[in-house]
């Protein structure tokens, strides 16, 4: 089973902290995001169209850029580790849906 959500951020609020419970994709439906995951070494700036993959287990804190931000995280079963999440399907999906880049 496949879970999308849609999430909503604007600019000035306090960055939030989550623990991922499945591997998921996270991805910029508009604006910017400020994005780091625990045990990286750099901050990603994510904008419009651009993703990132988040492993099991990882927290990850977010923030939006000075437009505010909307973005997907999707996430599928255990199955799915040590592959494309949904086999590339949920990729092309995210890529094809209206008003997402």
């Amino acid at each position: 089973m496949r879970e999308v959500r849609i999430f909503e951020l604007e600019h000035g609020e306090p960055a939030a902290a989550w623990r991922v419970a499945r591997p998921s994709i996270f991805k910029v439906i508009s604006g910017e995001i400020w994005l780091t995951v625990g045990g990286e070494h750099e901050d990603h700036w994510l904008a419009t169209g651009q993703s990132i993959e988040l492993t099991r287990g990882s927290v990850a804190w977010i923030s939006a850029g000075q437009a505010g931000a909307r973005f997907a995280l999707a996430s599928g079963s255990e199955r799915t580790v040590g592959k494309p999440l949904f086999g590339g399907v949920l990729s092309s999906w995210l890529g094809r849906r209206p008003g997402v880049v």
